[in-house]
C-alpha cells in the first residue's frame, strides 16, 4: 500500500469536475484573470481555477511574509500570492528566459515588482544559493526534480512553514486510477518518490489534496 493517504469523494471524475465548476471558481481580480485566459490561449501551463483558488485562500489564511517560488511561468501564481498577502516578499524562480521576461513585466504591469525577486536561472541551482528562510513554498516546476529539491527546501523552511507542491498526482497515475504510459515511469517514479518521502518524513506532516492534479501540503514540525 503506499505510504499516503488521498482525501477523495465517490463521486465519478466527469461529476468531480461538474462540482468544481460550480463551486471552486478563483476570485481573481480583472487584471490577473486577463493574464490567465491570455496563457491559457497560448497553451502556457497555469494551475486552474480549483489550484489557484486554493493556493490564493492558503495564502489569505498563512499570511506568509516570505515566499519562494520555483516555477514562475508567466507570474500569475506569484501575483495571486501577493495580491492575497499584501505584506508578503516573493522570491521566484524561472529557467525559461521567455516565460521570466513575460512574468516580470506582469509583476510590473500589475504594480508589484517591489516586492518580487524574480531570477531567471535554474532551481537546483539557485535553490543553493539563497540565504535566510522562508514561511511558504511553492514548488511547481520540474515534477522530476521534486524528490531531489525535498532536502534543501526543509532547510529553507521555517519551522511552522508551509510547503505547497502542485500536480504531485498528475493524470490519477499515483492513485491507479488511469495506467501509466509506459514513456511516462520515470516522471511516475519520482513523483512517487516526492509523495512517499513527505508523508514518511518526521519533521514534516503532510496531506495529499485531490484538487486539481494533486497538491501536497507539508507543514514543517
Amino acid at each position: 500500500m503506499d505510504n499516503f493517504t488521498y482525501a477523495h469523494n465517490d463521486t465519478s471524475e466527469g461529476e468531480r469536475e461538474s462540482v468544481t465548476a460550480k463551486f471552486n471558481k478563483a476570485k481573481l481580480s480583472e487584471n490577473i484573470q486577463k493574464l490567465r485566459e491570455s496563457a491559457f490561449a497560448r497553451g502556457i501551463p497555469t494551475a486552474d481555477d480549483e489550484t489557484i483558488g486554493f493556493l490564493k485562500n492558503l495564502v489569505l489564511a498563512v499570511q506568509p511574509q516570505n515566499i519562494l517560488e520555483l516555477g514562475t511561468a508567466t507570474g500569475i501564481s506569484g501575483a495571486v500570492m501577493l495580491k492575497a498577502c499584501p505584506t508578503a516578499k516573493l522570491t521566484t524562480v524561472e529557467r525559461d528566459q521567455n516565460f521570466y521576461k513575460e512574468a516580470c513585466e506582469n509583476f510590473c504591469n500589475l504594480g508589484l515588482s517591489g516586492r518580487v525577486n524574480a531570477i531567471f536561472g535554474d532551481a537546483g541551482e539557485v535553490i543553493q544559493t539563497l540565504d535566510g528562510t522562508y514561511d511558504f513554498i511553492f514548488l511547481d516546476c520540474a515534477k522530476v526534480q521534486y524528490v531531489k529539491y525535498l532536502p534543501t527546501l526543509k532547510k529553507l523552511l521555517k519551522s511552522g512553514g508551509v510547503l505547497l507542491a502542485d500536480d504531485v498526482l498528475l493524470y490519477g497515475w499515483l492513485t491507479g486510477q488511469t495506467p501509466v504510459p509506459p514513456k511516462r515511469k520515470m516522471l511516475y517514479m519520482h513523483l512517487k518518490e516526492y509523495v512517499d518521502a513527505v508523508t514518511c518524513d518526521e519533521e514534516l506532516s503532510t496531506t495529499i489534496l485531490n484538487i486539481g492534479d494533486g497538491i501536497a501540503l507539508s507543514v514543517k514540525l
